[in-house]
């Protein structure tokens, strides 16, 4: 039995999830995009998972740089989720955004309700996707409520 590629995007659009923007560094270089498939691992070692796919630039800055961050957006950043989902504007996507670097030098976006700044731990391919591991080594947290994408379409919690 044959599984479709619209069946199984239309399973997983089912899956209600805080939406994250992993961001690279590799020298001078950086990058970053609109993750949905990011997870907690481990509390001790502290380690987080992402899914990057194969031929987006933020993977190749992870394996080049070794480090990574995940920004988990809060409510009302749809525009940012969008613009770091858009490859119509990949190479602007930092352009007039606010945001600083942590302990691994990696870029953390301004607005975001957690950055966590993470050390590659570990790299699997695994499909068209590479599932790296981070050791988070610095947690930022701040006040808002979280993004949620869900059936396509971005969502807030309900009180």
């Amino acid at each position: 039995m044959s599984i479709s590629q619209a069946d199984l995007k239309n399973a997983f659009a089912r899956r209600a999830t805080g939406v994250t923007i992993v961001t690279a560094r590799a020298g001078d270089r950086i990058h970053g995009m609109t993750v949905s498939a990011f997870a907690e691992v481990s509390l001790e070692p502290p380690l987080v998972l992402v899914c990057i796919d194969n031929a987006a630039k933020t993977h190749s800055l992870i394996e080049e740089g070794g480090v990574f961050a995940v920004n988990i957006l809060a409510r009302g950043q749809e525009p940012l989720a969008e613009r770091f989902a858009s490859r119509e504007v990949e190479d602007r996507r930092f352009s007039d955004l606010e945001w600083e670097t942590g302990a691994t030098g990696a870029p953390l976006l301004a607005g975001s309700i957690a950055q966590l700044d993470c050390r590659l731990a570990s790299a699997h391919e695994s499909g068209d996707h590479t599932i790296y591991t981070g050791e988070v080594v610095e947690v930022r947290l701040f006040d808002g409520d979280p993004l949620v994408f869900y059936d396509r379409d971005y969502r807030g919690l309900a009180d």
